[in-house]
């Protein structure tokens, strides 16, 4: 059973490696090598320590941590799944906690950037697409979704 709980100071070495094994892993299929490879280093372990000081961060557990979201009000960031459990609802339940929570505060829609890899995903849940844009990492999606 996959539990959703805040990011606590010890995560964020299990955070660092979950996130650059999905961009090593996943990501590689839609980014060349170089823009992996500076993404990966962007999301070391003391960024995503300086990210969850920033915003509400949240991971999945599930014999280890699994998945990671973080929010700030409704904008959505750093949503990842790892590869062996993608498909099984991870992504699903993270997103769904972060938007319940905006919505208990009164947010009418959730906003993200999406890669070109976590594009399709966001679709799925609802999620239509506002624009796009070049970023040093690549392609980005902003998409929008309304909260009931």
């Amino acid at each position: 059973m996959v539990q959703i709980r805040l990011f606590r100071p010890g995560d964020g070495s299990a955070v660092a490696d979950l996130v650059q094994r999905c961009l090593r892993e996943v990501n590689s299929r839609d980014y060349p090598a170089e823009i992996v490879e500076r993404m990966c280093r962007h999301f070391s372990e003391e960024r995503i320590a300086q990210l969850a000081d920033e915003r509400q961060m949240f991971v999945a557990e599930q014999a280890g941590i699994v998945g990671t979201v973080s929010r700030d009000g409704n904008r959505v960031f750093t949503m990842f799944v790892h590869p062996e459990v993608t498909g099984q609802g991870v992504g699903r339940r993270l997103m769904r906690h972060i938007e319940l929570l905006a919505a208990a505060e009164g947010c009418d829609y959730m906003e993200t950037g999406a890669s070109i890899t976590g594009h399709g995903f966001y679709r799925r849940l609802g999620y239509v697409d506002l624009r796009s844009s070049e970023t040093e990492f690549g392609l980005n999606y902003i998409l929008r979704k309304a909260l009931p």
